[in-house]
């Protein structure tokens, strides 16, 4: 089972921005990969039998290891597919640290901007799950209030796009020089989630034209080479593969954390979602991983960030 322990399977829907950063990272990598394709709302049972609760997307899945949130899935595909790297220029800490901006403040500012523009045409149901994830349990008053000050968060988002458009104004074909790296791929999905979902997107966009052309140039590195895949096949594919194995050893956890502790994990802003539950099997700064057991997908390890979920020992 070793090939096909390091195939790699996306848990997604065409529509998703995150998604498309992590189909974009696969091209920065020329990677193949198998996708999955699951709902846009509520219930996902595939996608959370194999990580246990956890309902975001992108989820990848390398045989019965559950990779949740954008930054483990590119820390792994770096660790796993080393060339071409990720960080071609060596600042590794220093693209990490931004990718906490353009992955939270910048993505959550564009998502107000999205669904405050759309309103009340949004459907229900679609504004009920997307506000609570992004704007928390007063979804519903923090919808009318980005509704209401849209000129404001135009403004917000203009600002950071005509710094991207300077620092490109030398003719460098990518943000951090003449290779592709993971910062592009973070700030691009934010960049195809304003034109495409944002009628005044285009618009906006258009007033940065060597954005436009980096735009253009990521667009053209494509997403890999993807075959499609049943959630059936993915749930017996873990079930046919064993977890890779942790480096058990923990030092100076900020929460006394220890290997077989049970504890429960979650996003650190309250989306209403289902915290997902299982014994420590490796912690470090950057990385949780949980040792879970289901009656269909036998005994999985699911890996999520340290940085913007919380753990709490049950």
């Amino acid at each position: 089972m070793g090939d096909l322990a390091n195939e790699i399977i996306l848990h997604n829907y065409p529509q998703s921005p995150v998604a498309e950063k992590a189909r974009v990272a696969f091209g920065i990598k020329g990677l193949a990969w198998r996708s999955v394709e699951i709902p846009r709302l509520p219930p996902k049972p595939t996608l959370t039998q194999l990580t246990g609760g956890y309902r975001r997307t992108p989820v990848i899945q390398l045989g019965a290891d559950i990779y949740c949130d954008s930054q483990a899935v590119i820390r792994e595909l770096e660790r796993r597919f080393p060339s071409p790297s990720f960080f071609p220029k060596g600042d590794e800490g220093l693209l990490w640290n931004l990718s906490r901006w353009t992955d939270g403040a910048l993505f959550d500012l564009t998502v107000k901007l999205v669904l405050g523009a759309a309103g009340n045409n949004l459907p229900k149901e679609f504004a009920e799950d997307r506000g609570r994830l992004s704007l928390g349990p007063d979804w519903a008053e923090g919808l009318k209030a980005a509704n209401a000050s849209l000129p404001h968060l135009v403004s917000q988002v203009r600002a950071p796009l005509a710094w991207l458009d300077q620092q490109l104004s030398d003719g460098r074909p990518f943000l951090t020089g003449g290779l592709a790296a993971a910062i592009d791929a973070q700030f691009y999905h934010v960049v195809w989630f304003i034109r495409g979902r944002w009628d005044g997107g285009a618009a906006m966009l258009s007033e940065f034209p060597q954005l436009e052309r980096w735009e253009k140039t990521v667009r053209e590195i494509g997403h890999g080479s993807m075959s499609e895949m049943t959630p059936e096949d993915a749930i017996a594919r873990a079930r046919d593969c064993a977890p890779i194995p942790c480096d058990t050893e923990i030092l100076n956890d900020p929460q006394g954390l220890q290997v077989g502790m049970a504890v429960v994990v979650s996003p650190d802003v309250d989306g209403g979602e289902q915290p997902v539950e299982g014994t420590i099997a490796a912690a470090s700064f950057d990385t949780i991983t949980l040792h879970r057991t289901d009656p269909e997908c036998g005994d999985i390890h699911v890996h999520f960030p340290r940085a913007g979920y919380r753990v709490e020992v049950v």
